[in-house]
């Protein structure tokens, strides 16, 4: 093409180029909006299984509690948290379901949320996974989590913003729950929580059914966790709707949300 005639088709040249702006600004838009709905959370294969992890830095992002919507109801599923959230103009990088709870939805053990105390810590003996001791609380406090078991958080009880009590322990100041065997024939889809010594946050869910054993080892040896809480087994859910998860279970009590700090 010579010059005259790149000359001549300039005007068309602009026209088309001020056509394609719009549907490359949108592109754009659409993108920066997906990336920044996109979780901390990778596959990881361990031993035999494969589990999905999210680590979470609380300086740079949120993490929060969630039973009931504003309304008072429980909001019973990550779909029905997810879309509250959307409404308020909050976006949901990932939610998790965040221990045991009653029939009715409540809590089992403690629970508080903002900072409110909903549900009373549990101390006594019981049946099931929360009451093989020790058991623990996962809590954030002051732009910090942890994960300590329940005996020593009720020694010592630091300010909590949230906090969730489940059980068992998983690892305990670096050591595996003492009633865990290597050998045991229990296998469930399993979710839980454990805090690095850098202050990180991690989750874990397992894709395939793993047993207690396992599923500690995960978070000491893979994770580089000293201190990790079982949060929930069978209907153990994740909701990452940019990543493609998309977990469904129904009747759910209480859950954590991860958001993006701002700023």
């Amino acid at each position: 093409m010579d010059f005259l005639t790149l000359l001549n088709s300039a005007p068309l040249l602009l026209t088309l180029a001020k056509a394609a702006l719009p549907q490359a600004v949108a592109t754009t838009v659409a993108f920066g909006q997906w990336f920044a709905s996109v979780p901390p959370c990778r596959d990881l294969v361990f031993e035999t299984s494969s589990y999905l992890v999210c680590e979470v830095d609380p300086k740079l992002y949120s993490i929060e509690l969630f039973w009931k919507d504003p309304a008072g109801k429980p909001f019973q599923s990550l779909h029905n948290l997810d879309n509250t959230q959307r409404m308020a103009g909050r976006t949901m990088l990932f939610g998790i379901n965040a221990g045991m709870y009653h029939p009715d939805l409540r809590p089992v053990g403690l629970y508080v949320e903002r900072g409110l105390e909903m549900a009373s810590v549990k101390t006594g003996s019981g049946r099931g996974n929360f009451s093989l001791q020790p058991n623990g609380i996962f809590y954030i406090g002051g732009g910090k989590a942890a994960v300590r078991a329940t005996r020593d958080f009720v020694r010592k009880r630091p300010r909590t913003d949230y906090a969730t009590q489940s059980g068992p322990m998983l690892v305990i100041d670096g050591e595996l729950h003492p009633k865990f065997q290597p050998d045991g024939t229990s296998r469930k889809t399993r979710d839980g929580v454990g805090v690095r010594k850098d202050g990180v946050a991690v989750f874990a869910i397992s894709d395939d059914t793993v047993t207690f054993h396992a599923f500690a080892r995960l978070f000491r040896d893979a994770l580089g966790c000293d201190n990790a809480l079982f949060l929930d087994g069978t209907i153990s859910s994740l909701f990452a709707p940019a990543i493609g998860r998309n977990d469904d279970y129904w009747n759910l009590g209480p859950m954590i949300g991860v958001f993006r700090k701002k700023g």
